[in-house]
């Protein structure tokens, strides 16, 4: 239950723990993950907690609960969670989801639903949470799970109450910059692998140089470096890498200025201390905005050349 990720992550536990105790808690949370694997199992025990009507936090008060039995095995109907299906969450979900959910709750007072991959959310099923977040219905509260925060819509992100999680460190997991990097980039065994193996090094090697010009000599950039940044970046695939390279690097950046431990770029805190002396929250939050936009654009064939000219002059802007 919820007492289990107290040593994980105690920030967002103690603001879980202080909502439901103080009787304040919200009517939508966005949980921005920052890699962290669990994020649907603090969410399904955050419901645990939001639910039990006597506000247990782990099992050692609880005797056998039928509650509990049914969230876990999927049988609850005052919890529903939303998937993705295929590439993209879409408007039918959300629309099924209202209908189920404009009835009396068998159960208690509240329901519950939570939204994974958020950031998947296409722009219809996007608009149709946002009317359900405007105008919520008495005693339904929403969870949204999400690492790329800034792809969503800023009136959706508006109207919710941020939780940021610490990415969570073992002995297990990767500790340098290439493979936390990796690990995000890909779930394939086989792609990781080539990716740690080939070319990973050099890709991250070309963004920060990227980076730290266009930093440096804002639109200058488009002159000087876009056509050798393209001839490595040089299919839509690898540019989708490039771009996702670029929000993790800014986060970083981010992590850097709210002295957080780097979450990714952990071997070049030069670098990241450099891009943060130059800028403040609000102008990186703008810039990873942007490159998020931008980044739908590429599964559309938008030509690379004019796309990257277009991310220089907006982030130049900032």
């Amino acid at each position: 239950m919820l007492d289990d990720y107290v040593k994980e992550q105690p920030i967002v536990y103690r603001v879980m723990k202080n909502s439901i105790n103080k009787n304040q808690f919200s009517h939508a949370y966005l949980f921005e993950l920052n890699g962290y694997s669990k994020g649907l199992d603090i969410a399904l025990a955050f419901a645990k907690f939001l639910l039990c009507p006597n506000n247990y936090s782990n099992l050692s008060n609880c005797g056998n609960c039928v509650q509990c039995h049914n969230i876990d095995t999927s049988n609850f109907l005052e919890i529903k969670i939303i998937r993705p299906d295929g590439q993209w969450i879409k408007k039918e979900q959300l629309d099924e989801l209202q209908r189920q959910f404009m009835t009396k709750s068998l159960s208690g007072n509240k329901k519950i639903y939570i939204i994974t991959e958020a950031d998947k959310l296409n722009i219809s099923a996007a608009n149709s949470l946002l009317k359900f977040l405007e105008e919520p219905p008495e005693g339904i509260i929403a969870i949204l799970l999400t690492d790329n925060m800034y792809q969503l819509l800023e009136t959706i992100i508006s109207r919710c109450q941020i939780l940021s999680f610490k990415k969570n460190i073992n002995s297990n997991q990767e500790k340098n910059s290439l493979q936390a990097i990796g690990k995000y980039l890909y779930n394939e065994k086989s792609l990781y692998e080539s990716f740690i193996a080939d070319v990973g090094l050099s890709y991250i090697d070309e963004v920060i140089e990227y980076i730290l010009f266009l930093e440096k000599k804002k639109e200058e950039t488009i002159i000087y470096k876009n056509k050798d940044f393209l001839e490595v970046f040089n299919d839509r695939q690898k540019l989708m890498v490039a771009f996702d390279l670029f929000v993790l690097y800014y986060k970083d950046v981010l992590n850097k200025l709210l002295n957080i431990e780097s979450s990714y770029f952990c071997d070049y805190e030069q670098s990241l201390v450099e891009v943060a002396n130059k800028n403040n929250l609000k102008q990186i939050s703008e810039k990873i905005k942007i490159i998020m936009k931008l980044k739908v654009n590429i599964k559309y064939n938008l030509n690379a050349n004019l796309l990257m000219d277009k991310l220089v002059i907006l982030l130049s802007e900032v």
